[in-house]
């Protein structure tokens, strides 16, 4: 159980010091934070946090948007904001920066990945130079349109490749990826690439291409089939349990954490 961490989007009831601590009373070593959570107490003080109850960071969500395209429709300067938030990262503690690229700009699919490179090559030196590797997440082709122009493991790896392996990696999130045919070659191939590995399972039938998540077990992805391949492919680091649902983020943080703790003992470790 000690790669198990808490994506704190799962538990998403619960404030930022609520989860440290929910996280560090349950015997969870890890917890994935997001950046909304952190700006509600404060990068230093969230830190604090994590050092009094010796939780450790595996991941931050999210920087990038680098095409302008956000679900809600706002303007976004990807490059800045993600600039900020390698910062934020390293002074939490965490080496991995996840990368949510954003959708298609003007009707221009390939125009909106080049815009996509362009900045990750810009972003690059300056999360290297900070100890923050870019983790690249690919999402479902449904979602193409508003949060990512990168749909599978190949696309952003071919970004990834074009720098060093410790500055630019990609996450493997079970809900986006399981339905590929070629994953496990694709996974495979981005061997020592791997930043992160998130798991959760899909709703059937699929009620919401956002929402349409489970806890591990209620659905129909191979979970340690997924876990097999990527450590296969050298990834040895935290597994972050991340469910989107707001029937389980009605529900008191605690208890969820709980079915947490015991989905992934079940189904995934």
């Amino acid at each position: 159980m000690n790669r198990l961490s808490l994506n704190q989007i799962t538990t998403k009831s619960w404030s930022l010091p609520e989860a440290v601590a929910g996280c560090a009373e349950a015997g969870v070593e890890w917890i994935a934070l997001w950046r909304d959570k952190v700006a509600e107490v404060g990068v230093d003080e969230a830190a604090r946090l994590l050092d009094h109850h010796g939780v450790k960071v595996s991941s931050l969500c999210r920087g990038g948007f680098f095409t302008g395209v956000t679900p809600d429709g706002s303007p976004v300067d990807g490059v800045s904001e993600t600039r900020e938030a390698i910062d934020e990262a390293a002074r939490l503690g965490t080496d991995v920066l996840v990368l949510v690229v954003g959708g298609v700009a003007g009707n221009d699919l390939a125009g909106s990945r080049q815009r996509v490179a362009d900045a990750v090559g810009e972003l690059a030196p300056y999360a290297r130079d900070r100890g923050v590797r870019l983790g690249l997440e690919p999402l479902h082709p449904m979602q193409c349109a508003e949060r990512s122009v990168l749909s599978t493991v190949d696309q952003a790896l071919a970004i990834a490749r074009e720098h060093p392996p410790e500055a630019v990696g990609v996450v493997v999130d079970e809900f986006h990826v399981w339905w590929d045919p070629h994953i496990e070659a694709s996974i495979a191939r981005a061997r020592d690439r791997i930043a992160g590995f998130h798991v959760c399972d899909q709703l059937v039938p699929l009620t919401d291409t956002l929402m349409g998540r489970a806890l591990p077990g209620d659905g129909p992805i191979d979970h340690r089939g997924l876990k097999a391949c990527v450590e296969a492919a050298g990834y040895s680091g935290p597994i972050e349990v991340e469910v989107f649902n707001t029937e389980l983020w009605a529900r008191p943080g605690a208890e969820v954490l709980a079915e947490v703790i015991s989905s992934y003992a079940e189904h995934v470790a």
